[in-house]
């Protein structure tokens, strides 16, 4: 079995700093630590997990919160691609991810004592009731977190620029020539709360009033719901000419509307999603929509975690903003 002293003797490097390269220490530099770790993995050298925890003091493993309300899991693409780009970067970093539950042994247990139980260096708050106390509760303590497209005083958040965003769509489509603007919006979550808020305020701005049957609620990743919504905007009197949905996926229910009431779009009506997944710029016609950068969230998230967990004294916690970019598809009709 290859070992440390292996290693040192291999690329002419010292054991302390061979170890610290290996274990990501920030006190050695990147071209060094990089030589190094891509000659220990030459030589076949994996590290005992055990000795490793014992002589750091950390297990190498990171909690992810993951709750979602609509049960869709992994299959929802824009929390996969973020906890895909988060596990590749933390396993760039040498650490692994797991998945935090209410149990232990099938006896309920609360997140805290789960995150203790398993000795996590750090978590990540992917997908949850941000309300829930027992996530207060989590975050309050003393293990190192960090949430997603949430804000808590005290952890780093890494947010999607929501109101940015909804700004930039909002604008696109007046541009168009339209005014009679609906939305249809997710459950009552902060990223529903701060797109409402964009999306009104651009309307102030450009001095539009829309009717409040032209807001309907819906739920994320549930395009029934959307469906639903939709079949109630094309039921009024006086129909909108555009229509806001709370992300690409949903939009599928809309589709689907549009389709029973043998109306095309953009033609018969402009319509647009959020998220900007992959789906949604092959679909014909191609959807407008709001596109948000996952790999840089989860990347960015596994960064500034890691970062907290190895530099505790030093590190202080902030809020990372990721920047969002319209896609011009072709389902909003110029008026």
């Amino acid at each position: 079995m290859t070992s440390i002293k292996d290693i040192s003797q291999a690329c002419g490097y010292s054991p302390s700093t061979v170890s610290k390269s290996l274990n990501y220490a920030t006190d050695v530099g990147k071209e060094t630590a990089e030589k190094i770790r891509n000659v220990a993995e030459q030589m076949g050298y994996f590290p005992n997990s055990i000795a490793r925890a014992l002589k750091t003091n950390r297990t190498f493993n990171i909690g992810v919160l993951f709750v979602d309300a609509t049960a869709s899991g992994l299959t929802h693409e824009f929390f996969s691609s973020i906890l895909n780009s988060f596990k590749v970067e933390a396993d760039r970093r040498g650490y692994v991810i797991t998945f935090i539950s209410n149990q232990i042994n099938r006896n309920r247990v609360s997140l805290l004592e789960h995150c203790r139980h398993r000795n996590y260096d750090g978590v990540m708050i992917a997908c949850v009731n941000f309300k829930n106390p027992e996530v207060a509760e989590l975050v309050s303590s003393e293990i190192p977190t960090l949430s997603i497209d949430y804000e808590f005083p005290t952890c780093t958040s890494i947010l999607s620029d929501n109101l940015a965003g909804m700004k930039e769509l909002t604008n696109y489509v007046i541009q168009k020539g339209h005014r009679k603007l609906a939305i249809i919006h997710g459950e009552g979550t902060e990223v529903t709360h701060i797109r409402l808020d964009s999306f009104f305020r651009t309307l102030n701005e450009k001095q539009i009033r829309i009717p409040k049957y032209f807001i309907k609620p819906a739920l994320y990743h549930e395009p029934l719901h959307s469906q639903i919504a939709t079949r109630e905007l094309l039921s009024l009197p006086e129909r909108p000419t555009c229509i806001f949905y709370p992300d690409d996926y949903s939009l599928l229910g809309g589709l689907d509307e549009l389709e029973q009431h043998h109306l095309k779009v953009p033609e018969d009506m402009s319509i647009v999603g959020y998220d900007g997944i992959f789906l949604s710029q092959i679909l014909r016609p191609r959807i407008t929509t709001m596109h948000q950068d996952t790999e840089t969230i989860g990347e960015r998230a596994a960064e500034e975690l890691i970062e907290q967990i190895e530099n505790p004294r030093t590190y202080k916690r902030h809020r990372v903003v990721v920047k969002q970019d319209l896609l011009e598809g072709e389902t909003v009709q110029q008026l």
